[in-house]
């Protein structure tokens, strides 16, 4: 059986985005966006100029926006139509179709069966996360994929748990998410016509900013959540870590890439003052990250001083993108 393949890729030459690079705060950020972000590279397109969604982000309640590439914006920059699929006949028969028409697929699996994830999740624990599958050879059981920060393969026994096949067959389960991207209007703008779009972009995603400073919000619901964190074991801690800090500190500093990346081309001191203003945030992040992973161990932390970095930091990042988008 021939494989199927779209993109000419090889996991183990594929240089990942510099958002995936080794001197980034947040390595990764979730799985739906790191997806994006080298299927978009893998392309040859720019995530960073559909990144402006980002700064909409917000503290949500119990935890900070899951954020992802707004489909809208992936077809106004770049021509991709993304929508979600029906899955009504075997996972494989999809992805296999999808790719012999040039479409992909996004795909939610299981990452026990993922071996990128050696170490965290791999044969450990059974956690969903989204994949991009780019090439099968269902003779070989082969599997090329992008996920997390990389793009990579997978075979045996793990192509069959991932694609839900003989003995990993669920005939109870629900289906997964499935999510189709089209191609055939794939467009690639000059770099003034993907600023002038990104710049509109981000006027609409400023306009929808939160107009109050969620860093007080976010401080207030942290701190009450401490003493829950002192029982909730490192599991525990790990959940709460990636819908709060992760997320938090993520999106900063994608924004804060983002806005380098507008500020540069337009030579917009604005832009560049914002940016290293969630670029602060998205370290304070990580250092609460740790402050609390090691209260939940059983030691006293202070994090009052890192949050009134957040909150005065928030406070100029809006400050400089209201007085450039809003009237």
């Amino acid at each position: 059986m021939a494989v199927t393949r779209l993109l000419q890729l090889d996991a183990a030459s594929y240089q990942p985005h510099a958002l995936h690079g080794a001197d980034q705060i947040w390595g990764e950020t979730n799985c739906y966006v790191d997806i994006w972000i080298e299927l978009l590279h893998a392309l040859e397109l720019e995530p960073l100029a559909a990144a402006s969604f980002t700064l909409a982000t917000d503290f949500e309640t119990d935890q900070w926006t899951f954020f992802k590439f707004p489909p809208e914006v992936l077809r106004e920059l770049y021509g991709i139509r993304v929508f979600e699929m029906n899955p009504w006949r075997p996972i494989v028969d999809h992805v296999s179709e999808h790719l012999e028409s040039g479409r992909l697929t996004t795909l939610e699996v299981d990452s026990w069966y993922l071996p990128d994830t050696a170490g965290v999740s791999y044969r450990i624990e059974h956690t969903k996360t989204t994949i991009v599958p780019n090439s099968i050879d269902q003779g070989e059981k082969r599997l090329g994929y992008f996920h997390g920060p990389s793009y990579f393969e997978l075979e045996g026994e793990d192509f069959d748990g991932v694609l839900r096949l003989g003995d990993s067959a669920q005939a109870e389960a629900l289906p997964p998410y499935v999510e189709t991207i089209r191609l055939d209007e794939l467009q690639r703008l000059d770099i003034d016509e993907l600023v002038t779009a990104s710049r509109t972009g981000l006027a609409q995603q400023v306009a929808l900013m939160p107009r109050d400073n969620p860093m007080l919000r976010f401080r207030a619901r942290v701190t009450a959540d401490l003493e829950w964190l002192r029982s909730a074991g490192m599991d525990g801690f790990h959940r709460w870590a990636f819908a709060t800090f992760r997320q938090c500190g993520a999106s900063a500093e994608v924004g804060a890439s983002y806005l380098e990346w507008l500020g540069r081309a337009e030579n917009d001191a604005h832009l560049m003052t914002a940016a290293s203003s969630l670029r602060s945030i998205a370290l304070d992040c990580k250092s609460l990250e740790f402050a609390v992973a090691r209260l939940a161990r059983g030691r006293a932390v202070d994090i009052g001083s890192t949050f009134d970095s957040m909150v005065a930091n928030w406070d100029i990042v809006n400050r400089n993108l209201a007085d450039r988008f809003i009237d």
